[in-house]
């Protein structure tokens, strides 16, 4: 859980705490007493280690008396949950709904910091390359398999590279050029793209090589749209940064890797090596 969605839920905790004491009940012991509840599950509410229900909420403040707070509080639940979405919720009607839901986020940013270490961004996949990582998304979380659809979305949104003056930032690990997703020919497509997309006028790409001195350890992607917001995906979630500490820390983060990222033509030397791999692969 992002620092953010933790320091909001142990506010919350401790808001709750003073409602259970100002109403008389002296310990967490008597309260679950009255609510039937377990005595462990008040203590961890309190202390921001489980999250509350919003059915929780609306006990709570029952039997508090604060009943006219409850809405408030409920938009507090909702707004830590949305800071920490669980995939198989977030998917839960398959990937199609989740990519739609990031056309307004890139409509409204002008500057995209990207970082990933590992795969090929989103923005700039070819659909075969798309479907298989959405395949192995449903494959994994178990959800509906709706590939076709989710890459449609996906693609839509290569329209923001050249429409409007935004600024795309994106920085790739060595290792995206040679993580097969797909095969030697869906592979080769999209080394091929890579190509393409380096001439895009307002498109920054850039390298770094496996080999590079870092100035930071590789760590987790990232996208950061604009100062308001960085999203990290991670097996189990999808991770919303909007405290201004912690963007301050992604920023700083994606400005050490810049420092060891290449650009221009050895990135494409780099790209080239990659198709070369691929080439050799479908030979043997």
């Amino acid at each position: 859980m992002s620092n953010q969605a933790q320091e909001s839920r142990e506010a919350l905790g401790a808001r709750l705490r003073g409602f259970r004491k100002d109403a008389g009940f002296t310990s967490g012991r008597a309260f679950a007493a009255a609510t039937g509840w377990q005595e462990s599950k008040v203590s961890r509410i309190e202390n921001g280690k489980q999250n509350a229900s919003e059915d929780d909420i609306r006990t709570w403040c029952q039997m508090t008396g604060h009943e006219a707070e409850a809405s408030d509080l409920i938009a507090t639940v909702r707004h830590i949950d949305e800071l920490w979405m669980e995939w198989r919720r977030l998917l839960a009607d398959g990937a199609e709904s989740r990519q739609k839901k990031s056309l307004p986020l890139y409509r409204k940013t002008k500057v995209f910091r990207i970082w990933e270490p590992n795969m090929i961004w989103g923005t700039i996949q070819t659909a075969d390359y798309a479907e298989n990582v959405f395949d192995q998304v449903s494959n994994f979380h178990d959800t509906p398999a709706d590939m076709e659809a989710a890459v449609a979305k996906r693609l839509e949104r290569q329209k923001y590279l050249y429409e409007g003056n935004r600024i795309f930032n994106v920085l790739l690990g060595e290792q995206a050029l040679y993580s097969n997703h797909g095969g030697s020919e869906v592979m080769r497509a999209q080394l091929d793209r890579l190509l393409a997309v380096l001439a895009l006028p307002r498109l920054s790409l850039g390298i770094v090589p496996r080999s590079a001195p870092l100035a930071l350890w590789l760590g987790h992607g990232f996208s950061m749209f604009d100062d308001r917001l960085v999203m990290v995906e991670t097996y189990s979630a999808e991770m919303s940064v909007t405290q201004p500490r912690e963007i301050d820390l992604y920023r700083k983060a994606f400005e050490f890797h810049r420092q060891s990222a290449v650009y221009g033509q050895p990135a494409r030397d780099l790209i080239l090596a990659a198709i070369h791999h691929y080439d050799r692969m479908s030979e043997n």
